[in-house]
């Protein structure tokens, strides 16, 4: 039975009766946890301090490495092919063909160019394979995703837009005179300063604006704090 259904008012008079002659079950409250939504079920209250959900990284694209790998693939196919059908009619092979396969027949394995070449495939092999195994996006930061009408929704934000945010709100803080917020994968790092009121009570209050500010940012992943309050230096 959908929440809504539950949520109605019982009927009044006759019909509000079960045929056995008992009384209908009372409706559940709209703060139950029958009527509460995804969010406030949460372990963490649904304050979205990134109480550890499971929303995955967003994965890129990497369609500049795909482009030049596919034009690459492509210039060197299309060489290979008109070769191919050269040599099958009979005309002679090109003059780079001939000199490439001379110079491979002649030139030893321990030659540096040989071992440099080697070495330079090598690497943009594995450049290509950690671009294959790694999501990339790293100033994305995945945000608590939902479920609407059975369609997943995934939402992102980035690390710049999660720092200005944050700093706006770390400015309000009394006795705050400057601060710098730095948003990373896991931590989000503050370092401010403070011109008046003890270190203590301005930490104090900086901690807590923090910790709403970082829930209200709705991340799926728990990011740790770590905030440093220091008097301005003198000139």
């Amino acid at each position: 039975m959908s929440h809504e259904a539950r949520r109605q008012p019982a009927p009044e008079g006759p019909a509000a009766t079960d045929p056995d002659g008992g009384a209908p079950p009372s409706p559940a409250p709209p703060d139950s946890d029958e009527g509460s939504s995804e969010a406030d079920r949460r372990p963490d209250g649904g304050s979205g301090g990134g109480g550890g959900g499971s929303t995955r990284r967003f994965w890129s694209a990497r369609r500049i490495p795909a482009a030049i790998v596919a034009l690459v693939l492509t210039v060197a196919a299309a060489v290979l092919l008109y070769e191919a059908v050269a040599a099958s009619t009979g005309e002679p092979p090109s003059a780079w063909r001939r000199e490439i396969t001379a110079d491979l027949a002649t030139r030893p394995l321990d030659d540096p160019w040989a071992i440099a070449g080697a070495a330079l495939a090598v690497l943009l092999g594995l450049w290509l394979v950690v671009l294959a195994v790694t999501p990339g996006l790293r100033g994305l930061l995945p945000m608590r995703g939902g479920a609407s009408e059975g369609v997943r929704v995934r939402a992102g934000l980035e690390r710049s837009a999660a720092e200005a945010a944050l700093h706006d709100r770390l400015l309000d803080v009394p006795g705050v005179r400057s601060v710098r917020v730095k948003a990373g994968r896991h931590r989000i790092r503050v370092r401010a300063r403070a011109h008046f009121r003890s270190l203590d009570e301005v930490r104090g209050d900086l901690d807590r604006a923090l910790d709403d500010g970082v829930g209200q940012l709705g991340l799926a992943r728990r990011m740790r704090r770590s905030a440093r309050v220091r008097r301005p230096t003198k000139d």
